[in-house]
């Protein structure tokens, strides 16, 4: 990997010899750079981090993919089979790593881009990035990423909270929970996952806070990763989903409602179409059975070294942590172009760019049923494939 000091294609004032540009190099930025690379076409890979999978590295220690090892692989290069079936965060680190030495891609680090603008003859894109590096390419594919900027709801009095307070992309272990009361902001699979892991790590007590109920799933039943069914399933009319995996809840998870945790109203497929991922069972049902992990009513507020609860509660743990979520953050980037819709999300993905901005891909930024990796990887061929038949002024090839 290139570093800082060596950036590519500096200003570029001409068209001849314009790569296309990918601003991110986590899964998503690797895949669409070999799947170019692939086809010919020299891409260049622009990481803000020092090193690829930046995120991943950022993640919780007992981490694990929700996602099988042979669904989670990117295009030509599989997960090691001694990785297992769920592959451990460190493992993929070490496999993003291997994946860009051995499709030997181009990949600059320390360079971070803040603004994405059309050339001024418009046949090209104009990156600014840090260090006042001005790259011109053929195209660009925007690749940041899902959990780029952590998010922080407004919580009136957070500032006066005396205890320890982070949000989850700083939490690595319970180590340093041990013997603490915690409360856990957000059910989503990281805080389901981390209350788990205070939980076995020592914390003398461990709330979960919960403002809409999720839908909970076994990650595998009988051998049969509840992957492999969403896949069979994607493509079905969003009625029939919620049907079917209203069934297969009562059937495979228990009811938990006199823990604080009721089956919910909305359907699971409905509620995936709006952004919310079900919560895949690592040990959160034993431990909402057994109490070891108490649900509480949503955060609303800090008051007097106390959390203010939905329910008019208040609870006064040693530390809380906000599972609270990202924010694409691509308003900065690229909201002047008119390409992001009024949730910031990107207008177009995949294969398809924004009507008055060709050349302009984005990948990573949803998260599907089917899994965000084997979608990343799907999106990757698509893009190559439609970047290289309607084709770019100047862009680069790759010799031979």
């Amino acid at each position: 990997m290139a570093d800082s000091t060596t950036p590519p294609n500096p200003t570029a004032p001409h068209q001849e010899d314009r790569p296309v540009y990918v601003i991110g190099g986590g899964p998503g930025g690797l895949a669409v750079a070999y799947a170019l690379r692939a086809r010919g076409v020299r891409a260049v890979v622009l990481e803000r981090s020092d090193g690829v999978g930046a995120s991943w590295r950022r993640h919780y220690d007992r981490l694990r993919l929700h996602t099988t090892r042979r669904l989670s692989a990117l295009p030509g290069l599989p997960i090691p089979r001694r990785f297992g079936r769920w592959v451990a965060r460190e493992d993929m680190v070490r496999y993003l790593e291997k994946y860009a030495e051995y499709h030997r891609l181009e990949i600059v680090t320390g360079v971070e881009v803040s603004r994405v603008e059309r050339t001024a003859d418009g046949t090209g894109w104009l990156l600014r990035a840090t260090g006042g590096r001005e790259l011109t390419g053929a195209a660009v594919v925007i690749a940041t990423g899902f959990n780029h900027t952590p998010r922080l709801p407004d919580w009136p009095g957070r500032d006066t909270y005396t205890g320890t307070f982070l949000h989850a992309s700083e939490y690595r272990n319970a180590r340093p929970f041990a013997g603490r009361d915690v409360l856990v902001a957000g059910i989503g699979n990281t805080g389901a996952e981390i209350a788990v892991d205070l939980v076995e790590g020592g914390a003398s007590r461990v709330r979960l806070s919960v403002r809409t109920v999720p839908h909970l799933v076994r990650r595998s039943t009988a051998g049969w990763p509840s992957q492999r069914s969403a896949v069979l399933v994607r493509r079905l009319p969003v009625g029939l989903v919620d049907r079917l995996s209203r069934v297969q809840a009562r059937v495979a998870m228990p009811d938990l409602s006199a823990q604080g945790l009721p089956r919910p109203d909305s359907g699971l497929y409905s509620r995936v179409l709006e952004g919310a991922i079900p919560v895949q069972d690592v040990g959160l049902v034993d431990a909402v059975r057994k109490g070891t992990v108490e649900i509480v009513a949503a955060v609303e507020g800090f008051e007097d070294g106390e959390i203010a609860l939905a329910d008019g509660n208040r609870v006064g743990p040693d530390a809380v942590i906000a599972a609270t979520g990202y924010v694409r953050a691509l308003e900065g980037l690229v909201g002047h172009l008119d390409v992001l819709d009024d949730r910031g999300r990107p207008v177009a993905r995949g294969a398809g760019t924004p009507p008055d901005a060709p050349g302009l891909y984005f990948t990573g930024f949803t998260n599907p049923i089917s899994g965000n990796l084997r979608e990343l990887a799907l999106d990757a061929e698509k893009i190559a494939k439609a970047l290289t038949r309607r084709g770019a002024p100047g862009i680069s090839r790759l010799p031979g």
